[in-house]
């Protein structure tokens, strides 16, 4: 079991949980996730590691309750606890493979689509410890889904925020506000990390591609059971078949084949659909699983 040390509602319905996982804790890296299970018997979640704290032995995540387990996690409170917390699951990003001396040439800018901040901010905070700047978006519809300002602010060179609505912030996507730091502003970036909604990673990738800078995405909105056992979060990576949850999440995200994900996605939510994708895809539906021991 995995005590609940802290809970914080973020907006009516995104909140933050810090659980108590010092095996997590100590191995997590930025990219990463976790697969939380509310009770023994509870569906498997997958969400991506926010922070975490080796002298503390916490793991913190983000969650927006959409479905029935998330609304159901949403009820819990500090000193309750978690029934499975298994992690740290998935490949770490790029960035944890490079040199510091290669991080320090480059210009890096994240961009963050709603909950997507939540992945981003460890991502941002792992730089900024090691001396390496790097500027963020933090994008969402209104100003009410804004998460997360305050401690981006604290490891962000450089911290934009954009709403659909102009209620905060730049007025327009992050996609408009991107664009005009590079060519109104004469910012020079070279990499990107964007996470977010589906339809804004691909918008995003879209308009990284037209100025050339070099883009990562993460896949994590795909995931279901975070094996590659169920086949949800199968995804073609250029000419390759890839599974987020154990060749990812993070890959090149000009080379996603976006409109498939989508579509799967979509399909995904029918047992008819299910069916279909099974048949259509043959041996290449789902992975042989990661082997993982989970928190051991």
């Amino acid at each position: 079991m995995y005590r609940i040390v802290k809970k914080e509602m973020l907006t009516d319905t995104i909140f933050l949980m810090e659980i108590e996982a010092p095996r997590v804790a100590k191995s997590a890296l930025p990219g990463q996730f976790v697969i939380v299970k509310n009770s023994d018997k509870g569906e498997r979640i997958p969400l991506t590691i926010c922070d975490y704290d080796e002298n503390k032995g916490t793991v913190t995540i983000v969650t927006q309750a959409i479905g029935k387990s998330t609304m159901e996690l949403m009820t819990y409170k500090e000193g309750d606890h978690i029934c499975d917390f298994v992690g740290p699951l998935g490949r770490p990003s790029d960035l944890c493979d490079m040199s510091e001396d290669e991080l320090k040439k480059k210009h890096i800018i994240f961009v963050a689509g709603g909950v997507g901040a939540a992945p981003v901010y460890p991502q941002v905070k792992w730089l900024k410890n090691r001396g390496i700047d790097s500027d963020v978006i933090i994008g969402a519809r209104t100003k009410d889904l804004i998460i997360l300002e305050d401690e981006m602010s604290e490891v962000a060179k450089n911290l934009y925020i954009s709403t659909d609505d102009g209620t905060y912030g730049y007025n327009g996507r992050v996609t408009d506000l991107l664009k005009e730091l590079v060519e109104k502003q004469g910012r020079n970036y070279d990499h990107a990390v964007v996470i977010g909604p589906m339809i804004m990673m691909k918008f995003t990738s879209m308009m990284t591609k037209e100025l050339n800078i070099h883009t990562i995405v993460s896949m994590n909105p795909i995931m279901v059971d975070g094996t590659g056992m169920c086949g949800a979060c199968r995804v073609t990576v250029g000419s390759e078949v890839k599974f987020a949850c154990v060749d990812g999440p993070e890959f090149d995200g000009h080379l996603i084949n976006y409109d498939e994900a989508m579509r799967r996605q979509a399909m995904y939510k029918t047992e008819e659909g299910q069916a279909k994708l099974r048949y259509e895809e043959g041996a290449t539906h789902k992975n042989g699983g990661c082997g993982c021991g989970g928190d051991r």
